[in-house]
């Protein structure tokens, strides 16, 4: 995942939409050897994209695919990006890692939450590991997630509120993102009692 995600904020346009850049995801996680995307509208759908031309039309004006018809029932997309079919791995495990991007465990959001939300959350994600303080450079954060240092702080403190993080912390002289999960939280502070 770490990778594809990469790939994206390399071949999208800096400041792409986090609705586009989920689109996009979904459609990279999902395309066949001949850069075709069939995406249900079902998918579309749950991912609160249903209907947002915007976004597509964002991805289609940076030449990353061409337009779909919108009004199909099965939208089907042609990835324009040659690049995209050199991007491992095979195609059974993206297909696994489009469905884990709709629930990135052990992030968890609401369907409702918003793009910026869920792509910020998802990239954490990406980047949380079995240790209990998880770090990522914020100007990397920043970059995949396609938003400013601020905006991305900002989104981080309301992941903090919505009780997704249990903590997060930017430390400005190595620029290191820190944040700990609700759960994580609590199995350190029963150690300390102990």
């Amino acid at each position: 995942m770490r990778e594809m995600l990469t790939y994206l904020a390399a071949a999208l346009p800096r400041f792409t939409s986090p609705a586009a850049r989920l689109l996009a995801l979904q459609c990279a996680l999902r395309v066949d050897v001949c850069a075709h995307v069939r995406l249900p509208v079902g998918l579309l759908r749950s991912m609160r994209l249903r209907g947002r031309r915007e976004a597509w039309e964002e991805l289609a004006d940076s030449d990353w695919l061409k337009m779909p018809d919108l009004k199909s029932a099965r939208l089907e997309v042609r990835l324009l990006d040659a690049a995209i079919l050199d991007q491992a791995p095979g195609r059974g495990e993206r297909r696994r890692a489009a469905h884990w991007a709709l629930r990135p465990t052990p992030l968890l959001l609401p369907p409702a939450a918003a793009p910026a939300l869920r792509l910020t959350a998802l990239v954490l994600a990406a980047h949380t590991s079995a240790q209990v303080h998880h770090s990522i450079d914020m100007d990397v954060l920043a970059h995949l997630c396609g938003h400013s240092s601020y905006q991305t702080a900002e989104l981080l403190d309301r992941l903090t509120t919505a009780r997704v993080l249990a903590t997060w912390h930017h430390h400005r002289d190595t620029d290191e993102v820190l944040w700990q999960l609700p759960d994580e939280q609590a199995d350190v502070s029963e150690r300390n009692r102990s």
